[in-house]
């Protein structure tokens, strides 16, 4: 039997400030996509991309993940008690992201960059995919060193009782299934396949086929949210919100398919 570590979710304790290891996973997040970045950008010239254009799309994203992954916590999970206690939703040191939310944050974000370049928005999408499963890796380990959003209970001999569950019953580590799934696994499909020119569109498509197909799977594995449980036809949020994902991945496939190869 695995019990949960229960690390102290601070990093490092410097007198009244504290550095929390989630927000150190997200620095990783972004540290990452700007060494990767600009291993892309050295060695394949035909994205046409450069390294200001990098710092500047990097602004956009942390903009778009954070108050999009925020207000989408607040309207897929909890529109009522938001809408009871507004002022809480700025409020974002107790938590509560959601990827589905920063993921159309950082959508809008990348719309309003490639608009300002004057870029084709799926040259963006593009470029930046093959950067982001790492990041999510990041944020997964995360959230398994606070001892969140844990698994479904098991009788697998790496089961793990989380403490903060209350209930001593072994449960699927699924953050870690996450961070292999979605954030490892996810990030060397991608980076397999952006590492010769492919017609615009197709590496989005991938990414969100991958993504949506890598958390609908895991989702069997992880807890549902207490104040929502399972939905209908006993699939979670998590699952309802990952399937439009994987819909329209294989429609711009099928589209990106039919294109010739272009460049930005």
């Amino acid at each position: 039997m695995l019990i949960h570590p229960q690390f102290d979710p601070v990093a490092v304790h410097l007198g009244p400030f504290a550095i929390h290891w989630y927000g150190l996973m997200y620095l990783a997040a972004f540290a990452q996509v700007i060494l990767l970045g600009r291993w892309r950008i050295r060695h394949q010239p035909w994205t046409g991309w450069s390294l200001k254009m990098l710092d500047d799309v990097l602004f956009y994203g942390v903009l778009g993940v954070i108050i999009g992954g925020r207000l989408g916590y607040v309207l897929f999970y909890k529109p009522g008690d938001y809408l009871a206690h507004p002022l809480d939703i700025f409020k974002v040191w107790e938590g509560g992201m959601s990827f589905h939310g920063g993921f159309l944050g950082v959508i809008i974000a990348m719309l309003l960059f490639a608009r300002r370049q004057r870029l084709s928005w799926l040259a963006v999408t593009d470029f930046i995919a093959p950067l982001v499963p790492l990041g999510l890796a990041f944020g997964r380990i995360g959230n398994f060193i606070n001892g969140e959003l844990w698994g479904r209970a098991t009788n697998l001999p790496w089961g793990m009782i989380f403490p903060q569950a209350g209930d001593g019953i072994p449960r699927h580590p699924s953050q870690l299934y996450q961070a292999a799934g979605e954030g490892v696994l996810l990030f060397l499909i991608l980076w397999w396949y952006a590492a010769k020119p492919r017609p615009r569109g197709a590496v989005s498509a991938v990414f969100l086929i991958g993504y949506g197909s890598f958390r609908f799977l895991a989702e069997f594995t992880r807890e549902p949210d207490s104040f929502l449980g399972l939905l209908s036809l006993g699939l979670s949020m998590g699952q309802w919100l990952s399937l439009p994902m994987i819909v329209a991945g294989l429609i711009m496939l099928r589209w990106a398919q039919r294109q010739p190869r272009a460049l930005p």
